[in-house]
């Protein structure tokens, strides 16, 4: 309960104090209880490995990923999830994770904004755990610049701005290299 307590208290306060971000400045960080556990791909070194089968969420956030140009990683525990945040260097994270994890993890991380979705765990903890996939998107579109969102992007190139079709193209490569070098 003082856990919850503290993801909601912090939560209200990077919701005041956070600005707006631009997607390559932002990192979605998920736990990997959220890989169905009878999976036999790994995907903490490269979300890429994942077939999208749709039976975890995992597939839905990488869509998330790839709509909004952010990049996604996800962690085996708070080591890993701190390489992480050490070598994608964000302004902005959106994580999800436990109470327990979350409230770790924000700590770990200060000054750097974390908005914490929390998951559910229908099976325990740890444990094939779930997220509203319209919770973490709401928490995306709250902290990233409006021309960024996806259905601004058309007009953002009509008006010649490549930067963004530049971010798009740079994810994949990104997350190759961040891959590779954990």
């Amino acid at each position: 309960k003082v856990r919850s307590s503290f993801v909601e208290v912090n939560n209200e306060l990077v919701l005041k104090t956070a600005g707006r971000y631009k997607p390559e400045e932002m990192l979605l960080l998920m736990p990997h209880c959220l890989q169905r556990s009878k999976c036999k791909l790994r995907l903490t070194y490269s979300i890429h490995n994942c077939k999208r089968c749709g039976k975890c969420p995992i597939s839905d956030l990488i869509a998330l990923s790839e709509r909004y140009s952010v990049f996604l990683a996800i962690a085996t525990g708070g080591t890993i999830a701190r390489r992480i945040v050490i070598q994608r260097m964000p302004k902005m994270i959106v994580a999800v994770a436990c109470e327990r994890d979350m409230a770790s993890g924000i700590q770990d991380t200060y000054p750097l904004p974390v908005y914490g979705v929390l998951n559910t765990r229908p099976h325990g903890p740890c444990l094939d755990t779930q997220v509203a996939i319209e919770s973490v998107e709401q928490a995306l579109r709250r902290f990233m610049q409006p021309r960024y969102y996806p259905e601004n992007l058309h007009q953002d190139q009509d008006a010649g701005d490549k930067e963004t079709a530049d971010v798009r193209e740079n994810l994949v490569e990104t997350g190759q290299a961040v891959a590779e070098a954990a």
